[in-house]
């Protein structure tokens, strides 16, 4: 489709181009579509549409016991399924009042760190993707198997691990867990160090995406943007420091901010962040204790009748889970406030007044998810 706009200078004219990106493109990251108005090789206007992978997650959870639906918190952020199945956990155990095992806190804390790592090693190598570079997603892929192999190891699943419980985890770790976790964490020290070299102060790269798809702080907060997205604009905000959770506050770790709120240094944050995890799970390893795992066994869970708001710190910010207690074995109503959808907000004004060649990049910094943002 072209559009035509007033004539100018006699017979000469301005044409608008109407351009669909996706949702089969493959650098818009899942079933989300772009619908770009070009002046040229210049981005005039853009409009985001979702809605090709709603399933409806947050009304099939009233229909299902509470202890089932942590497999369809599994299924938004796929990337995220243990911090997913982190915050929900957590909302219902406020409910009730439980008190969860300390061994079990450090072992969710372990996986939810290892599971950042492995989702901002997938962002990393698919943003090289965006930005032309095709080496490095090699790289960390190979570091994100290994975390994988960890996973599948512990739940039994590689992903949808279905491993946290109210009250507790599954069950405890495996007997060889120390053989693995030892020789896994100096390898993906190394991953993440040999991905840093090989893409983060590469001119190309840099070019790609240093002052690409700005947002200032004021106006990141406007947008509710949080995670990296808004780490990056030089904001120090993570609901593991601000409101600390679980045992995140017997952890030393720094958050990692920007400055200038641009693609790249949305994607330096995430680097960053792989070290502080990094040393979050070494902490967490020479801490943890021993004892039980789980203080509900196999009682039907009923909460008494309420509600709660509960969020934690996902890979791409903060999620929130709007739990409401009928009484019953099933909850009355679960909303969730996702990251991606809330950072995905911003898109439009960064994609204005941009290069058509940036539009992806610009859409690969924010890490989205379609499974959370269309819930």
């Amino acid at each position: 489709m072209v559009e035509v706009n007033q004539p100018v200078d006699g017979d000469a004219q301005t044409l608008e181009m109407l351009v669909n990106m996706g949702p089969q493109h493959p650098s818009t990251h899942g079933v989300f579509r772009m619908v770009l108005w070009v002046d040229g090789e210049k981005v005039v206007d853009a409009e985001p549409h979702i809605g090709y992978l709603h399933r409806g997650s947050e009304k099939l959870c009233e229909g299902e016991q509470y202890h089932q639906i942590v497999t369809l918190f599994d299924r938004l952020d796929y990337i995220s399924n243990f911090n997913n199945e982190l915050v929900y956990c957590r909302a219902v155990e406020k409910l009730m009042g439980l008190e969860i095992p300390e061994r079990a806190e450090y072992v969710r804390v372990i996986l939810c760190e290892l599971n950042r790592i492995a989702s901002h090693l997938l962002f990393l190598g698919t943003f090289g993707l965006d930005a032309g570079a095709m080496t490095p997603v090699m790289f960390t892929f190979r570091g994100r198997e290994r975390i994988q192999a960890v996973f599948e190891a512990i739940s039994g699943a590689r992903m949808m691990h279905n491993y946290f419980r109210v009250g507790g985890v599954k069950e405890d770790l495996p007997d060889n867990f120390e053989q693995l976790i030892g020789g896994l964490l100096p390898d993906l020290r190394g991953d993440v160090e040999e991905s840093d070299r090989l893409l983060t102060y590469n001119e190309v790269f840099i070019a790609r995406s240093k002052g690409i798809g700005t947002i200032s702080a004021s106006d990141a907060m406007e947008y509710g943007l949080t995670g990296p997205c808004l780490r990056a604009c030089g904001i120090p905000y993570d609901v593991r420091k601000a409101e600390p959770y679980s045992v995140y506050d017997r952890f030393e770790f720094d958050v990692p901010v920007g400055i200038d709120g641009d693609s790249w240094e949305r994607y330096y944050v995430r680097v960053e962040e792989m070290y502080q995890s990094l040393r979050i799970v070494q902490q967490a390893l020479d801490q943890i204790p021993q004892g039980p795992v789980s203080v509900m066994g196999r009682r039907l869970i009923r909460p008494p009748v309420g509600d709660v708001y509960v969020r934690s710190e996902n890979p791409r910010g903060e999620i929130g889970v709007y739990l409401v207690s009928d009484g019953s074995d099933k909850p009355y109503r679960v909303k969730v406030r996702p990251p991606s959808f809330c950072n995905l907000s911003a898109l439009r004004a960064l994609l204005k007044d941009t290069w058509l060649a940036d539009a992806v990049v610009i859409l690969g910094s924010l890490d989205i998810v379609l499974g959370e943002v269309d819930r």
